[in-house]
């Protein structure tokens, strides 16, 4: 675990179990902004009531969100399990379309015999089967942004052509759960692929997050843990071909900041973090400590950053931004304005390019 030379990242979930106003999700995203984080996340699943339902589709409520804002990005949790590669390239780049580049999705599988009785296709697979499936969905939903290269659509009206076919591609793809032949309906996205967050924590998430993932969230209690599962999917994205640094490492965290500065647990100075189950871990304490606690792990080279679960928002949340990120950013160790306007720019990350277009000028 090095120290750490990069910039801080952070980001903060926008969850509200019973709340459907747009108005709700505006407002929270609105404050997010205003403490320029990197992104806002919004949960979903397939599950029924008493399992993780009781909410708005996550991407029609970021769909929402997108004009009312300007900067921060919007990345919902998109479900792999039991939805076509297809329909979630769409969706995606759709949203992408819709906030001018600043969409992401967090990879999601549905692993319960309830999520599958809702769909009737099939029955639950196991976590390796279904965390095999999510990577190829993420493969081939690259894949079909790629098909329309960033000069397919020509729009000329004296000719009535729309489309440069030529620049229009198969995907072709074929893999062990789906084949896709393409190409989207959708042109490619600002960003050319909205940026890809997978929760890395469990071990049999980590290949698909190591192969596909721009950002992966860990859940750890100390800076060593969090360092080694990040050193982890590092390793294991260079030996897959791609560069360790593209992958941003974020440790999950609840906050509950509702006692103000709440005094730390014996031996800590920092707030300690206390283990939760399916949950990421719990920090109960005050801003300054909060702050205290991110600037060290960052420091550290534990973590890129962090991304925080608010316990009660708006309130956590607002503590949050204007108490924990007001710190940081005196102390210069977080930004104070956005440097770009898509979720890649806030992530240093640059646009890739079309796989399609650089196959066919090597071809000339």
């Amino acid at each position: 675990m090095a120290p750490s030379t990069g910039p801080l990242h952070l980001a903060a979930a926008v969850d509200g179990t019973g709340s459907y106003a747009a108005p709700y999700y505006v407002e929270l995203a609105r404050l997010a902004e205003r403490g320029t984080l990197d992104f806002i996340t919004l949960d979903d699943s397939f599950g029924p009531p008493g399992e993780g339902s009781g909410r708005p589709d996550a991407l029609a409520v970021l769909a929402r969100v997108a004009p009312a804002t300007e900067r921060i990005g919007l990345v919902p949790t998109v479900t792999t399990t039991h939805t076509e590669p297809f329909h979630v390239s769409c969706a995606v780049a759709t949203l992408d379309w819709v906030s001018r580049g600043r969409a992401g999705w967090t990879v999601g599988v549905s692993a319960t015999e309830a999520e599958a009785r809702l769909v009737g296709r099939r029955p639950a697979a196991p976590a390796a089967e279904l965390w095999a499936e999510a990577g190829e969905v993420a493969d081939v939903v690259a894949r079909l942004w790629d098909s329309w290269e960033d000069d397919a659509e020509i729009r000329d009206l004296a000719t009535g052509r729309f489309i440069d076919r030529d620049r229009l591609h198969y995907v072709d793809f074929e893999g062990g759960h789906f084949r896709v032949r393409g190409p989207s309906i959708v042109p490619r996205p600002p960003q050319g692929h909205p940026v890809v967050a997978v929760d890395a924590t469990d071990p049999v998430t980590r290949d698909t997050a190591a192969r596909h993932a721009d950002v992966a969230f860990v859940r750890a209690t100390t800076p060593d843990a969090a360092g080694r599962i990040r050193d982890e999917l590092r390793l294991r994205a260079g030996e897959s071909g791609r560069d360790p640094g593209a992958l941003t490492v974020l440790a999950a965290v609840t906050v509950d900041l509702s006692d103000g500065e709440y005094a730390a647990g014996p031996g800590s100075a920092r707030g300690p973090l206390t283990a939760v189950d399916d949950r990421p871990p719990l920090y109960r304490g005050g801003p300054v400590d909060l702050a205290d606690l991110i600037a060290g792990w960052h420091t550290a080279g534990a973590v890129d950053g962090f991304h925080i679960t608010p316990a009660a928002p708006p309130g956590d949340l607002e503590r949050f931004v204007n108490g924990t990120v007001a710190l940081l950013q005196h102390r210069g160790l977080f930004r104070t304005f956005y440097p770009g306007t898509t979720l890649r720019e806030h992530l240093g990350r640059p646009r890739p390019a079309n796989r399609y277009a650089l196959a066919r000028e090597g071809a000339r």
